[in-house]
């Protein structure tokens, strides 16, 4: 049965980094085997602020110094894992640049989401080609696949929605039963008239579940740079543990909440097939992974805390005194879809509606214009969500001391406060249970 890998940006950040990756796959005898690759590094990044000066008329040197510094990077790692050896895919991927400049001319006065889908596509395109000569350069014989061939999607730019008779035809057709290494790119799609897309930010996690259900893979094994998941960022808390093993449905509720292991729509794939994700360190590659899979039974040992920043907190209320009733609610949600954000905290009263929202000037901006045409608006900024996953008690009330709380929301399972992030640490610390 086929094994899906997925390898981010920081597992192939540089030419260390992707001689590192070479012994992961070749440890892997068994074929097929379809590997999953993100762009390099902060390339992503890189090439938004490259689109974001490709729009801008007034930016042209910026644009080109972008390009420049973007194509000096790759040939860094060219030229040191290739030398003069040629094996070299410089050609390639400098004919790959060369499409990524004729791109951008030919979309930038295109709507911004379709420009994007058509540009940030290459950082994938270029990476893959990277590793594919390398592995090739090392003996390990492997079939480079387009996944926007592969990957079929409708033409929601920036956030494509999967065609799924389709994808699993073209997928069983070009990958089933291959014996060599399989890699392709994660992140991207294409529609069936041929044009670029992207699954969403972070999507690449969802492209590996797309092949493994497909292919009814045995298992997906995502390699990071840490050893595992963990109950809590541990950049940020100073106690945080590696969880071995949860559910699928936790592990979605993570996501949901905002912890950036696992992209949102990986596991509902995964799940559809009984296919278990195991979430690896490519340093410490024989240490024990973190295992998501269909077992419940200890989703609630370990609680788990995830921090949001960078929040927004919006209060809309009717200008004439009325109720803040079902109609209005599904009027302000409505708009809140058609501005393509999400809430991550919702509260509501007699006469207020609120939403916490990410700052995302872009779209923000437009939602908040649409909502003062018809209510009264407030909002604060540089705020931080704090969600805690079974909290024991009086957990939410240690963490919260010295701070006060803008919002709060709690059930059964999942406690949430909204606070200044002027007021919160640097570094957290789980309480222990009381």
């Amino acid at each position: 049965m086929t094994t899906v890998f997925k390898f981010g940006g920081a597992s192939i950040k540089d030419a260390d980094a992707i001689r590192h990756l070479t012994p992961l796959i070749e440890a892997h005898r068994e074929r097929p085997l379809v590997v999953v690759v993100s762009a390099m590094g902060k390339t992503t990044n890189k090439l938004e602020a490259l689109l974001a000066a490709a729009r801008d008329e007034g930016r042209r040197d910026d644009y080109r110094e972008c390009l420049e510094a973007l194509q000096t990077g790759h040939r860094q790692a060219i030229e040191s894992l290739f030398g003069d050896s040629p094996d070299s895919p410089a050609e390639r991927i400098d004919a790959l640049f060369d499409e990524l400049d004729a791109k951008h001319r030919e979309h930038r006065r295109d709507a911004y989401a379709r420009h994007y889908d058509e540009t940030v596509c290459y950082g994938e395109l270029i990476s893959t080609t990277l590793v594919a000569a390398w592995l090739d350069h090392c003996g390990i014989a492997t079939d480079w696949q387009d996944a926007r061939q592969l990957v079929r999607t409708d033409a929601c730019h920036q956030a494509a929605n999967v065609d799924w008779p389709a994808t699993a035809a073209a997928v069983r057709e070009r990958l089933a039963g291959s014996d060599r290494v399989i890699l392709t790119q994660g992140f991207i799609g294409g529609t069936a008239e041929g044009d670029s897309t992207t699954l969403g930010r972070e999507g690449s996690d969802f492209s590996a579940a797309i092949f493994a259900h497909c292919l009814e893979a045995r298992e997906v094994v995502i390699w990071k740079d840490v050893p595992g998941l963990f109950n809590a960022d541990p950049r940020r808390f100073d106690n945080a543990v590696q969880l071995e093993r949860i559910s699928y449905a936790e592990a979605t509720e993570l996501a949901w909440h905002g912890a950036k292991v696992i992209h949102p729509k990986t596991l509902g794939p995964l799940q559809e097939k009984s296919i278990p994700l195991m979430v690896r360190s490519f340093e410490t590659p024989d240490a024990a992974p973190s295992v998501i899979d269909a077992e419940r039974r200890f989703d609630a040992d370990v609680p788990c805390c995830i921090l949001r920043e960078n929040q927004v907190w919006v209060e809309v209320r009717p200008r004439d005194f009325s109720f803040m009733d079902e109609p209005r609610q599904h009027d302000i949600l409505g708009r809140l879809v058609e501005a393509g954000l999400h809430a991550n905290l919702v509260d509501s009263s007699a006469m207020r509606f609120a939403l916490c929202l990410d700052d995302r000037p872009e779209r923000l901006e437009g939602l908040i214009g649409a909502l003062e045409a018809d209510y009264d608006v407030n909002r604060e900024e540089a705020l931080t969500l704090l969600t805690v996953r079974h909290p024991q008690r009086g957990m939410l009330d240690i963490l919260s001391e010295g701070r006060e709380a803008l919002a709060e929301r709690r059930n059964a399972t999942t406690a949430q406060r909204l606070f200044r992030s002027r007021d919160c640490p640097a570094t957290w610390h789980i309480p222990e249970e009381r």
